[in-house]
């Protein structure tokens, strides 16, 4: 049996209030709405019960930010991608930013277990004066479990239509890939932290929230590969490749709290669900 589910999450703005509605078909919804910074941002969970994907099944993730909105999503555990017998899994998030909203988009990693066939595409589009804090962590087999990734494929896929595109197909038996020390270097651990605006950001500002990535780093990422770039003038992009997902989560979510800090004064207490 496969599962096709759908979620619609819409915030709004109501006499200082970010308010969260959903609709949703399928085993995928939304925990109640949390204000632990204030009514001005609201955090929600988004849970998909059944726990993974097989071939065949379908997620889809349809998220809109209204005007001057400001969302905080995350999950309370990896996405799992398990063993496919010739279908593919697909999840298909879309997120559509007004003018002058905020959204971050924070869920836990990606697991994709050995054969595996998946496909996890994130499309982002921003109106001037919206922007967006997110990431997308992807984890290949379970290493400390001595389950590798030694079978299966992923096509990962990352969009900003007309700004940013970014599109990968990662196959286990591409030893060059997985292997090589210009690919993924025996790394099983990829993730990337974006800030996307709806318009150019200045030039100070990127320089400045480039030089506050590095910094953390520097401090953060011995032992791994990362690195922080403006990828296009509204877009800045910090990858870290990691041999365990723990070590790259914990890099990826200090240089969140610093961007949130630079980027918009505010303080980025992680989401209580982080802890539990």
């Amino acid at each position: 049996m496969t599962w096709h589910a759908s979620l619609a999450l819409d915030y709004s703005l109501r006499d200082g209030r970010s308010i969260a509605h959903f609709r949703h078909e399928g085993p995928l919804r939304v925990m109640q709405s949390l204000y632990p910074q204030g009514d001005a941002i609201c955090h929600n969970i988004l849970v998909h019960p059944p726990g993974g994907l097989v071939g065949g099944d379908r997620l889809d993730v349809r998220i809109h930010a209204g005007s001057q909105s400001h969302g905080l999503i995350t999950t309370p555990g990896a996405t799992r991608f398990y063993r496919s017998l010739g279908e593919p899994a697909v999840q298909s998030t879309h997120i559509q930013l007004e003018a002058g909203s905020r959204l971050e988009w924070l869920p836990m990693e990606a697991l994709y277990y050995s054969g595996c066939l998946a496909e996890n595409r994130l499309h982002m589009s921003l109106a001037p004066g919206a922007e967006l804090l997110g990431w997308d962590i992807t984890a290949l087999g379970l290493p400390q479990a001595e389950q590798p990734f030694v079978q299966g494929q992923l096509l990962q896929h990352i969009e900003v239509p007309g700004v940013w595109l970014e599109r990968a197909r990662i196959r286990a038996e591409d030893h060059g890939l997985m292997d090589h020390p210009l690919a993924l270097a025996g790394h099983r651990c990829l993730g990337t932290l974006f800030m996307v605006s709806g318009q150019p950001l200045e030039r100070a500002r990127r320089e400045s929230l480039i030089e506050v990535a590095r910094a953390v780093t520097a401090t953060q990422a011995q032992g791994l590969s990362a690195g922080v770039t403006a990828v296009h003038e509204q877009v800045l992009v910090l990858r870290v490749l990691a041999p365990l997902v723990e070590p790259a989560m914990d890099l990826l979510k200090a240089v969140w709290q610093a961007w949130r800090r630079e980027a918009w004064q505010l303080e980025a207490p992680a989401p209580r669900i982080w802890s539990t």
